[in-house]
This record gives C-alpha cells, structure tokens and sequence, in this order.
C-alpha cells in the first residue's frame, strides 16, 4: 500500500498542533506528511532577521520543522536548540542592545542556510535533516509577502471607519473587525514544490490557526489557490476553539464563509470541529454543506486550560476522517 500523502497549510501554532496530531496518526495510517508555511510574519524575531536580513521570516518554518522532528534523543536535543530563545545581557528577552536578545536558535540557524545554500527549499530540507523531520517543510512562495487588511472600527473613536492595517503582527492584534485582506505583492509567485505536493495529495488540511494571516494567505497565492481547486485530493478543514483578537465577531460558520470568499472554486469534503466549542451545531453544518462537506464533531481541546487543541486528542479524530477509505 503506498503512503498516504497529506498536505496541511497554515502557520505558527495552529499549523504546528496540526502537524503533531499529524504524527501520532501517522503509523497507523502510513502518512506522508508536506507542511505548506505562511510567509508574512514580520513580528518578534522574524521580522528583525526579515528587516535586517531580507529573505523568507524563519519562526512558523522553524516550529513546522520542531512539530515535525525526529523522537530520538539527539534530535529531540537538536529540536530543543531550535525552539530557544536567547534572554538579554540582563535577562530581558527584549534588551535590543544585545544582538541575540529574542531570537531563537533555529530562526538563525534557517536564515544561515538559506543564505549558504541559496534556495529556502534547500536550506528546510537540509534543517530537516538535521532534526531527522518525518515529513517535509515548504514556504508557500520563495519570497516574503507583507499581509494588509482593511478593518472597521480600528480606531475607537471612529468605530464605523475602515482603514488599512499593514503587516502580520498589526492584523493578528487588531481591535477591529477584519473586512478584507490582501497580499504585497498580490500576486507572489507560488512555491513550486508546494504546487506539486498538492497536486499529488491525497489530503489537504486547512486549520486550525490564525484565519486571516496563517491560513487565508495561501488562498490569496495565485499559483498555490490554483493548485487547490485542481487537486484531486479530498480537503479537510479544522475549525478553531476560539475566537482571536484578528476574528473577534465572526462565528465559526462565518469562518467556512470566509474560505468560500477568497476561493469561490473550493470544495471541502469534511469539516472537523470541537462538539463543546461549536455549541448548536446547525449553523455551522450549514455552512460546511455549503462547502460540500460533512461536519465531523470530536473532542479535540485539552481538558484544562485556556482553548488549546490537544495534539493527541486531535489525532485520534483525525484517524477516523483521514482513513475512513483506505
């Protein structure tokens, strides 16, 4: 039997618990798994090395790879370097004096290998390695998009003006109500390997993550959103616990409507969902019907705690949707 080939698209954290429930399925299921990164981020450390270095922000690269690295004990160790972060001189991560304060050891070690090796696909498959990846990291195009949203209400003493909020960070911390989103440029160039393992998948996975700028951008990738339609593979879409400051005022049904939005052409073939966070299920079946899917219900949030997916949890239900015909 050969691999089942999932591709699973996002950025940051949601991307990363997708890609460790990816993991836990993989055994039982033969899973070839093919991250597709966002690559907007221009906060925190990221967007220093972005400013200063040019190139591709390495931060939602680096957590795919760490989500996606090897259980033996050397490469536990090496996924460990990757994820920290240097303190300042005074203990202070954001002591700006100091060079290194707030950055990770794996957005450097990234940035290193593209810069040596001349190609990010290079450099992701070569840190792959190191950290003996069960699956593959890609960026959804070679080259760094800025994220620009026109929000209403940004402004609370103007709380029925829409303006232009520019950049990652800015859109993932508004106050306001999110209208539309684009890309600078607005038409990147797609990543050619991302185009091609979509075009193969048997799976695409959509969330859980930040909708409008970990998850919508690959949408707004004309290459890549064209790749998408055409593929044969069935499409899964996993819907978040909560509400973010970016979504604030959107329902998870208006969630599945924002998809439809920026891709009129997608089709979705199962919506997974948590049974508590989704509350009265009709609206939001409604709206994966819409989509041509069927809403999946399952316990997927850690027990304790603010709203987190459980990577174990998550993976348990994904078994039964990922497998279903195999």
């Amino acid at each position: 039997m050969t691999p089942m080939r999932v591709v699973a698209f996002g950025g940051g954290h949601g991307l990363s618990v997708c890609l460790r429930a990816l993991r836990r399925c993989a055994p039982e299921l033969d899973l070839d798994i093919t991250a597709v990164v966002t690559v907007g981020d221009d906060g925190g450390s990221s967007g220093r090395l972005r400013a200063r270095r040019g190139g591709l922000p390495p931060g939602d690269l680096r957590q795919a790879l760490v989500a996606l690295a090897g259980d033996h004990p050397a490469t536990r160790r090496s996924a460990g370097l990757f994820q920290y972060r240097f303190a300042g001189t005074a203990g202070d991560p954001a002591d700006t004096d100091d060079g290194l304060a707030g950055h990770a050891v794996g957005n450097l070690v990234l940035c290193g290998l593209i810069e040596l090796l001349g190609d990010p696909v290079a450099a992701l498959e070569h840190a792959g390695a190191m950290l003996g990846a069960v699956g593959r990291v890609l960026p959804m195009s070679r080259q760094p998009v800025g994220i620009e949203a026109r929000v209403r209400g940004v402004d609370p003493a103007c709380p029925g003006e829409a303006r232009t909020v520019r950049g990652q960070h800015q859109v993932a911390v508004t106050t306001g109500r999110v209208e539309s989103l684009r890309l600078t440029p607005t038409a990147p160039a797609a990543c050619a390997e991302a185009v091609a393992a979509t075009a193969e998948a048997d799976w695409l996975i959509f969330g859980p993550g930040s909708w409008y700028t970990s998850l919508l951008p690959h949408l707004l990738v004309p290459g890549l959103a064209a790749a998408i339609v055409a593929s044969p593979a069935r499409r899964l879409v996993t819907l978040n616990l909560a509400a973010e400051k970016e979504t604030l005022g959107l329902s998870l049904a208006d969630h599945l409507a924002t998809l439809r939005h920026y891709l009129p052409e997608l089709t979705v073939d199962a919506v997974l969902a948590d049974s508590k966070a989704v509350g009265d299920p009709g609206p939001v079946e409604r709206a994966a019907e819409s989509l041509g899917a069927r809403l999946v219900l399952a316990p997927v949030a850690v027990t304790e705690g603010g709203p987190r997916h459980d990577p174990a949890a998550l993976g348990a239900a994904l078994v039964p949707v990922l497998g279903a015909d195999r």
